[in-house]
């Protein structure tokens, strides 16, 4: 007889969707734990820009990789699946169920299906020479170069990552192959869990209207000097942590490029535009339960009652 697959529960959704409420409802009524996948929330002092949940918010529901890094430290892909397997052994041990909730769908991806990114040999020398090349030319330059190698990559890589392009770059040339067929080829591997994979979505206006407010409210509880105390600390734009969305704008408002005002119209924009990028992400997702906010008339119970039904469909609650 095969072993029965551990169950698991994701999340997701495009960002100021109302993960966060949604999530507590639902580890509340099935005896979940959560494991934020969430590029921003594992840092400490990383409050207001990573919009992180707050102690009371949390309702007692215990939760994994928040406040578990500091600023300068490196969080990616493989550094998230490892901590996340981790979580999810204390999870099972005490006979909960993890969910796992946050907006970065690479993250998801990686540990639903298991993605393996051991795969070929570090080669720093070449590193290097791509590190130079993008000080040099600009990341759009070596993005350029990626979409030469691996024009699926370039699409899916966001040309100021450049972290990811390098790693991309690294892979095609270690290997002799592209990294976004590695990719693909490990996405079609079953996943080894019972898994449940929710995306909680909103009609746009409404969607862009909570980004905008939470932008304005982001400053109102002290964007700004969250940003100002993390520069004094000695954090750089080339840190991932400061790569975050709300992070790079104020940056560039405390060093002089443009006025506060302008800042927070381009973080407004750049939020819409990544949660834009973030359903296109979803929608190309394999068995997913798209959850319209709209459809059930925005009441949280209604919400939480479909899921509850999905999750006795597929076997992962009685």
């Amino acid at each position: 007889m095969t072993e029965k697959k551990k169950p698991l529960i994701i999340l997701t959704g495009p960002t100021a969707v109302g993960k966060t409420a949604a999530s507590i409802g639902l580890a509340k009524a099935i005896g979940g734990e959560i494991i934020s996948a969430d590029s921003m929330q594992v840092y400490r002092h990383m409050d207001i820009g990573s919009a992180k949940i707050l102690p009371e918010e949390m309702k007692g529901v215990k939760h994994y990789l928040i406040d578990v890094l500091n600023p300068e430290e490196e969080f990616n892909v493989a550094v998230f699946q490892k901590m996340a397997k981790d979580a999810m052994v204390e999870i099972y041990k005490r006979g909960r169920i993890p969910i796992v909730v946050g907006g970065t769908g690479f993250y998801i991806q990686a540990l639903l299906y298991d993605i393996d990114f051991e795969k070929g040999e570090e080669n720093t020398a070449y590193r290097k020479k791509l590190e130079t090349y993008a000080k040099e030319h600009g990341a759009q330059a070596l993005h350029d170069r990626l979409r030469e190698a691996d024009p699926k990559s370039a699409d899916a890589i966001h040309a100021n990552n450049v972290k990811r392009v390098i790693r991309a770059l690294e892979y095609y040339h270690e290997t002799g192959t592209k990294i976004s067929e590695h990719n693909e080829a490990e996405r079609e591997k079953d996943s080894p869990y019972q898994f449940a994979y929710f995306v909680l979505n909103d009609v746009r206006s409404r969607l862009y209207e909570r980004i905008d407010r939470r932008v304005d409210l982001m400053v109102e509880q002290g964007l700004v000097d969250e940003v100002t105390a993390l520069k004094t600390r000695g954090c750089t734009r080339e840190m991932v942590s400061m790569q975050g969305l709300g992070y790079k704008e104020i940056l560039d408002y405390l060093d002089g490029k443009n006025s506060l005002e302008e800042a927070v119209t381009i973080l407004k924009r750049d939020t819409r535009h990544f949660a834009k990028r973030q359903l296109t992400w979803f929608r190309r997702e394999r068995d997913v339960n798209w959850i319209q906010k709209e459809e059930f008339g925005y009441d949280e119970e209604k919400i939480l009652q479909a899921m509850l039904a999905i999750l006795k469909e597929k076997e992962i609650t009685d």
